[in-house]
């Protein structure tokens, strides 16, 4: 018969291991955990022949595939609506269907437009008011509107859905908790949100959000499944493969999502995650496929192909291409996170006047020119067209020769408005991308030396260079030098070069242009490192003064004792009153603590969560009084064994006098000697996840280190180096000078002056209130 106090002892293990699994980090325990689960009901139902323990067992099995799949067709859904929402809104701006207000422009003139896209049918705002068809000032109005209405919806209803969401989904991925962040709504509200924003023609693009909005849709059906509720580690490898998603869906690139999601988002990539994260993505892209949201059947816009050869002597063009994009993710990233840290001081309490303003005079500086008035996505279709094609788009006389100064002054000024206005733009308080301004930005710097090469070509089709050209046939190509500056540009600012070839393959179909691609963005990937590691993605983590460490390896040859804490507060098995323990838990905010056979000699025998403290307070309170003591005597320590109380339906070993919660220690903590290499711990971090890792030297606690210990001594340490003024060639300037090319050309070692780490928060979570 069993015994009723091992039962109900067992059900308060299995409460706090639920509670242990939700609130820790550890991958490797997590997963160890969960394949004891799955060994365990496999021999639970080996000997059952019921149909009840078939049906169990094939559920396990499936449910996998089940959750991978729904989380593909659903991200691949709301990719498509997003789209016709988005495309909806940008043709509502300019006027109405008459026949059906619920009509694009392009829905509306089904058949029957006319050369501008327009038909009878269709009325412009401006018609109506009585200025004539598309008067821009009208326009204008909608821009503003649009970012107004976004910004309010996002500020009081999902605070989550301000951003790109990348960083956070990094830092999630790594094992962060950030409540709230992945909710179902967030998810509404980022897209009904983000179809605004991409609508006010902010230069921001919806491809970053993508990937949280897949995140947010992984998070909301794997939680309807048991297995992904009890186990992160599962959960990790859903989020993964969300992103994979999030990328292929946005670009129209299975491939591409799958290695951006190995590439940027997560520190391992098994070869489970490998698999779901193809599923993933490949479902994602089918649906979308068969949605066929733009009606061309063209997974995205700005999708193109090209049937020309490329030439040896090009690549030396290549090679400024990649220069440029270097030098535009630099200069993006390094004022980008000041206009961040300007945004986080002065306007983090005016988020809708900000994003009102700036969508007025994005309107308004726009209008001028005509690279920067149409959708970022349309116009890089237009640029990476052929002009030789049959159904070449000559938007405003880009491929006429006779207009080439005037349209490469326009592109020469479009390249810098729009960057100034990226800078300014991205990570306002409303879903905000950089991937597709990037893009766009790279494109229109790409086609402007693609006509400059293309008629120095014409005129002097003698010059050495040009000696492999065919006569009568068009050698050079500005569409691909757009392509290939659109791929730079990406690659500059977020730092990432497999995904972004393969994704720049996947949208042309063309093995042709591959090399090429790979020599842009080596070049471009060489140059943006010289000023500084990591992408915009890393530099927002260490702006929030989130605890996550970069996948580069660094080396400082010193031991860990030089990061680690040595003023702890610790739990004594020896025992302490209930009311100081409390006390402990009202004035620390510590995610743990370590126990120790008695505060004198420091002896360790394991670690207590909080979590699991707080759990077993709760379930004692009516019994414990405040002089009540609490032991934390381990299971194989028979020393002082008490008799057991019940309290409701749970066993707590102890009296109302004396409790001893020994049995819910970890007496397995990760533990290192203080002379270990700091490396070595900055690697357990990465690869094993722990909450905290002890420091014990003959089996005593010396201390403790956790992320963010690690983190403070990073910046301490860059922080320290010798700044760039040093430079004889700078000090030979004048003062102001100097002043100007220390800031525009030095690395950008200073960056970690924004991290926010707090000495006395060891917490793994993240701050509930959506960061600034």
């Amino acid at each position: 018969m069993t015994n009723p106090l091992n039962s109900s002892h067992g059900e308060l293990e299995e409460e706090l291991a639920q509670i242990r699994r939700y609130e820790d980090f550890n991958w490797v325990k997590d997963a160890i955990l969960e394949r004891y689960r799955q060994s365990a009901l496999e021999r639970q139902n080996k000997s059952d022949n019921s149909w009840r323990a078939w049906w169990h067992m094939t559920f396990e099995t499936a449910q996998t595939w089940i959750v991978v799949s729904l989380v593909g067709a659903a991200v691949g859904l709301n990719s498509a609506l997003i789209a016709i929402v988005t495309d909806w809104l940008s043709d509502i701006k300019l006027g109405y269907c008459s026949t059906g207000w619920w009509l694009n422009q392009q829905y509306c003139c089904w058949e029957i437009e006319a050369g501008d896209g327009g038909c009878e049918y269709w009325i412009f705002w401006s018609q109506t008011m009585g200025f004539g068809p598309d008067v821009f000032i009208v326009q204008w109005l909608f821009y503003t509107l649009f970012a107004t209405t976004c910004a309010y919806l996002v500020k009081s209803l999902a605070p989550y859905a301000a951003g790109s969401g990348i960083s956070e989904i990094k830092c999630i991925i790594a094992g962060f908790v950030m409540k709230g962040y992945l909710g179902g709504w967030t998810l509404l509200m980022k897209s009904v949100g983000l179809a605004m924003a991409v609508a006010s023609n902010l230069s921001i693009g919806k491809e970053g959000p993508s990937v949280h909005m897949a995140c947010c849709v992984g998070n909301v059906i794997s939680r309807s499944f048991s297995k992904y509720r009890t186990s992160k580690a599962e959960m990790r490898e859903i989020l993964t493969a969300s992103s994979a998603a999030g990328v292929a869906v946005a670009f129209g690139s299975p491939i591409g999502g799958v290695l951006f999601a190995l590439e940027e988002m997560t520190y391992t990539f098994s070869n489970r995650t490998l698999w779901k994260s193809f599923l993933c993505a490949m479902i994602a892209t089918m649906v979308l496929q068969a949605m066929n949201p733009f009606r061309t059947g063209k997974l995205v816009l700005f999708q193109v192909s090209y049937d020309r050869e490329w030439h040896n002597f090009e690549y030396l063009f290549v090679i400024v291409i990649g220069i440029f994009g270097g030098l535009y993710g630099a200069f993006v990233i390094k004022y980008n996170v000041l206009v961040a840290q300007f945004r986080k001081k002065y306007l983090k309490d005016h988020p809708i006047t900000e994003t009102a303003t700036l969508a007025f005079i994005t309107a308004v500086v726009a209008y001028p020119n005509i690279f920067m008035r149409l959708d970022m996505t349309e116009i890089m279709g237009i640029l990476f067209q052929e002009c030789e094609s049959a159904d070449t788009n000559d938007y405003h006389g880009l491929c006429q020769q006779s207009q080439l100064g005037r349209i490469v002054v326009l592109l020469l000024i479009a390249t810098m408005l729009r960057t100034f206005g990226t800078i300014i733009s991205y990570g306002c308080r409303v879903p905000c991308g950089i991937f597709v301004p990037s893009m766009a930005i790279g494109a229109t710097f790409g086609r402007m030396v693609g006509l400059l090469v293309k008629s120095w070509q014409d005129a002097d089709p003698e010059f050495f260079l040009f000696s492999t050209c065919k006569p009568d046939v068009p050698c050079i190509t500005p569409g691909t030098y757009a392509f290939l500056g659109a791929a730079a540009a990406l690659c500059g600012v977020m730092r990432i070069t497999v995904s972004v070839v393969v994704i720049m393959f996947e949208l042309t179909g063309q093995i042709t242009y591959i090399l090429p691609t790979m020599i842009a963005l080596m070049v471009t990937r060489a140059v943006g490192d010289r000023f500084g590691s990591g992408g915009i993605a890393d530099r927002y983590i260490r702006v929030n003064g989130y605890p996550f460490l970069e996948k580069e390896d660094h080396v400082y040859g010193v031991p860990v004792s030089n990061v680690m804490q040595r003023d702890m507060t610790v739990l004594a098995s020896t025992g302490m009153k209930f009311s100081e323990l409390e006390e402990i838990l009202r004035t620390t905010n510590y995610r743990g603590f370590p126990v120790v056979q008695s505060e004198h000699d420091k002896m360790l025998l394991g670690y207590m969560g909080r979590s699991e403290l707080l759990y077993l307070i709760a379930k004692i309170r009516n019994k414990a009084h405040d002089s009540t003591i609490v032991r934390f005597i381990p299971d194989e320590d028979d020393s002082g064994r008490l008799s057991s109380i019940s309290t409701t339906d749970h066993i707590i070993q102890g009296s109302s006098d004396v409790l001893d919660f020994g049995p819910y220690i970890d007496q397995t903590p990760i533990t290192v000697q203080p002379r270990l290499y700091l490396e070595t711990v900055m690697d357990m971090f990465k690869q094993l996840g722990p909450r905290v890792i002890l420091l014990e030297r003959r089996g005593r606690l010396v201390g403790l280190v956790t992320v963010k210990d690690v983190l403070k001594y990073m910046a301490h340490v860059e922080n320290s180096e010798t700044p760039l003024n040093n430079d004889p060639i700078i000090r030979d300037c004048g003062d102001s000078v100097a002043r100007f090319a220390s800031r525009l050309f030095q690395r950008n070692n200073n960056q970690t002056n924004y991290m926010r780490l707090d000495n006395n928060d060891e917490s793994h979570e993240m701050h509930t209130s959506p960061p600034y």
